[in-house]
């Protein structure tokens, strides 16, 4: 296996950069730019030079043996003054040398996967975590990284086996004297595992938090989409004009709600018919996003909107408007009435629709196996053959297997850990 290196700290120019190292080289590599291995685990000074003698850098450096290192690998880091040359200067340095090579996105947190340092769960978490930009992502997303998840599973897998093994002896030992069959609780123990399965699936996915709230602005064309979304992300990100058709692509937007991740989302207006081939692409464009969106903002005409879309009469500013009869909220996105409410209004919907702080906030990956298993569960309990409820908690297993990483395919991982950044 190759030796890697990156840059894990911010882009340079930055008060501190820090490289690591990882692979079977990374003590070499430590040795030749620093002279000597540091005391493992001891922050230690030293001049980095080059092949050819050059001082690069006064520094600090550390030493981390494998496989008690965060990629279960030796590991060293750099940590170097953060400037452009001084940074260039030491990956050119590592690039140098034999066997080393740069990092590609996610890598360091793949090999403490491979390793067995963290599951795929906590790495889930992790990845969640470096792109939290939310107080209640960063309290979601640190306890899935820490195991909150992992725990959980290897509980419910833990009792799985624990049936598994009684399964197993009636159908091993079912001549012997001293097996008497399934206990009396066997189907009630399968039910209550379960049940606990479907609880945890009833709790919001993780996605809404993670992507934040999908609201989507619909409606005609000129019915006052634009402005509302400028006035919710408090920012002149749209163009408004008094033309129809003026927005013709989808304009997608994050922003924080007294502190819940909202994704808003502009779009054409939508019109039955329309002369221009951009506005009609823009038209099915926005169609498709009302279909996704957690919550849609109906502009248009009362009661033609999507099903259990909020009716939204955005232009009570305009006494030419045609006033709707029953609307949820009447705004003007121009002077500001109303908006507050429905910002409010907004924040505690999605607060319903999100995991809560302390929730098992699962995602559509994790809920998919989650299901799969409460399923093979449901269909042993009503199983009166011993092959075929075993055959079913086998299943169930490979489920609980496949969420940690245990069986995970090249495709899942591959698509985890490039949302990483280099160095990472």
């Amino acid at each position: 296996m190759n030796t890697i290196f990156a840059l894990s700290s911010g882009a340079p120019p930055a008060g501190i950069a820090v490289i690591r190292i990882t692979g079977p080289d990374a003590g070499e590599a430590l040795r030749k730019l620093a002279g000597k291995l540091p005391e493992p685990r001891k922050a230690t000074r030293a001049w980095l030079s080059d092949e050819a003698g050059n001082h690069l850098d006064d520094g600090l450096v550390l030493w981390f043996p494998g496989p008690a290192s965060v990629t279960g690998e030796d590991l060293a880091e750099l940590h170097l003054h953060g400037g452009r040359a001084v940074v260039a200067a030491v990956e050119g340095a590592l690039a140098a040398i034999p066997g080393l090579r740069k990092a590609q996105a996610g890598e360091f947190t793949r090999r403490a996967f491979a390793n067995g340092r963290i599951d795929l769960a906590e790495a889930e978490g992790l990845a969640d975590l470096l792109s939290a930009e939310t107080e209640l992502q960063r309290r979601a997303a640190i306890a899935n990284a820490s195991g909150a998840i992992s725990a959980k599973v290897e509980g419910w897998r833990e009792e799985l086996l624990r049936l598994s093994a009684q399964i197993e002896a009636v159908l091993d030992f079912d001549d012997e004297d001293d097996v008497d069959g399934l206990p009396g609780d066997f189907a009630a123990s399968l039910a209550t595992l379960a049940g606990e399965l479907r609880s945890a699936l009833a709790i919001p996915s993780a996605e809404p938090l993670r992507e934040g709230f999908r609201v989507a602005l619909a409606g005609p064309p000129n019915a006052g989409k634009s402005t509302l979304f400028n006035a919710l992300l408090e920012s002149e990100a749209a163009i408004t004009a008094e033309v129809a058709g003026t927005t013709r692509d989808i304009l997608v937007r994050p922003v924080a709600i007294s502190g819940v991740p909202f994704t808003f989302v502009d779009m054409a207006g939508l019109r039955d018919e329309s002369g221009d081939v951009i506005e009609a692409i823009g038209i099915e464009r926005a169609r498709e996003e009302i279909a996704r969106a957690d919550l849609v903002l109906w502009l248009g005409s009362e009661g033609e909107g999507p099903e259990e879309a909020w009716e939204v009469d955005a232009q009570c500013d305009r006494q030419d408007r045609m006033a709707k009869r029953g609307p949820d909220f009447t705004i003007s996105a121009v002077t500001g009435e109303g908006v507050a409410g429905l910002k409010a209004a907004m924040v505690e919907h999605a607060m319903s629709h999100i995991p809560k702080p302390g929730d098992l906030a699962l995602n559509r990956r994790q809920r998919d196996l989650v299901s799969a298993a409460a399923d093979m569960l449901e269909q042993a309990r009503d199983q009166t053959d011993p092959l075929i409820v075993a055959e079913h908690l086998r299943q169930a297993r490979l489920s609980f297997d496949a969420l940690l990483g245990r069986t995970a395919t090249e495709d899942v991982l591959d698509a985890l850990f490039g949302r990483f950044c280099i160095g990472k």
